[in-house]
C-alpha cells in the first residue's frame, strides 16, 4: 500500500461574506499553532450574506479553545477519514470505486495532488460508514 489512512475531525465556523472573513478565523488558530492540512470556504448560496468555512487538523486545548473562541465548533455530522501518500493514474477511481462498491455512501470528496503525493479527505454519513470506508481505503491497492 502507498498510502495511509485515518479518521480526522473537522471544525466548522460560519462567516459573513464579505472580504477578510476567512483570513480573520485562520489568523486566530494561526496564531495558535495550528498547522492546517485542510482548508475549504464557501458561500451558503440558501443563506445570502453567509459562509462556511471548514479546516483540519487542530491539534490540542490550545488550538482547539482558539477556534472555539472565533466561532468554530467540531463538526461531529462529518465523519471524515483523511488518506495521504503517493499518487498514481487512477488511484481516485479506485478508492472512491472501493468506497461504492462496499455500499458506502460518500457525502462529500475533496482531494489534490502535488507533485507525487495525494491527499484527500472522504466524508460519510455517519462514524459507522467512516469507519467501514477507513478499512475499505486501508485495502485500496496503489495500482
Amino acid at each position: 500500500m502507498s498510502h495511509k489512512a485515518g479518521m480526522v475531525k473537522v471544525w466548522i465556523a460560519e462567516l459573513k461574506d464579505r472580504p477578510g472573513s476567512v483570513s480573520g478565523k485562520l489568523a486566530a488558530l494561526a496564531k495558535a499553532g495550528a498547522n492546517l492540512e485542510f482548508i475549504l470556504a464557501r458561500r451558503q448560496p440558501e443563506r445570502p450574506g453567509k459562509g462556511v468555512l471548514f479546516v483540519s487538523p487542530l491539534k490540542g486545548a490550545r488550538q482547539e479553545d482558539a477556534a472555539r473562541d472565533c466561532g468554530f465548533i467540531e463538526a461531529r455530522t462529518l465523519s471524515t477519514v483523511r488518506v495521504e501518500g503517493t499518487n498514481r493514474t487512477g488511484l481516485g477511481h479506485r478508492m472512491t470505486g472501493a468506497v461504492a462498491d462496499a455500499g458506502i455512501n460518500l457525502r462529500g470528496l475533496a482531494a489534490s495532488v502535488y507533485g507525487r503525493k495525494f491527499i484527500a479527505f472522504f466524508v460519510f454519513d455517519t462514524a459507522k460508514d467512516a469507519r467501514r470506508g477507513l478499512q475499505t481505503l486501508k485495502r485500496v491497492k496503489k495500482a
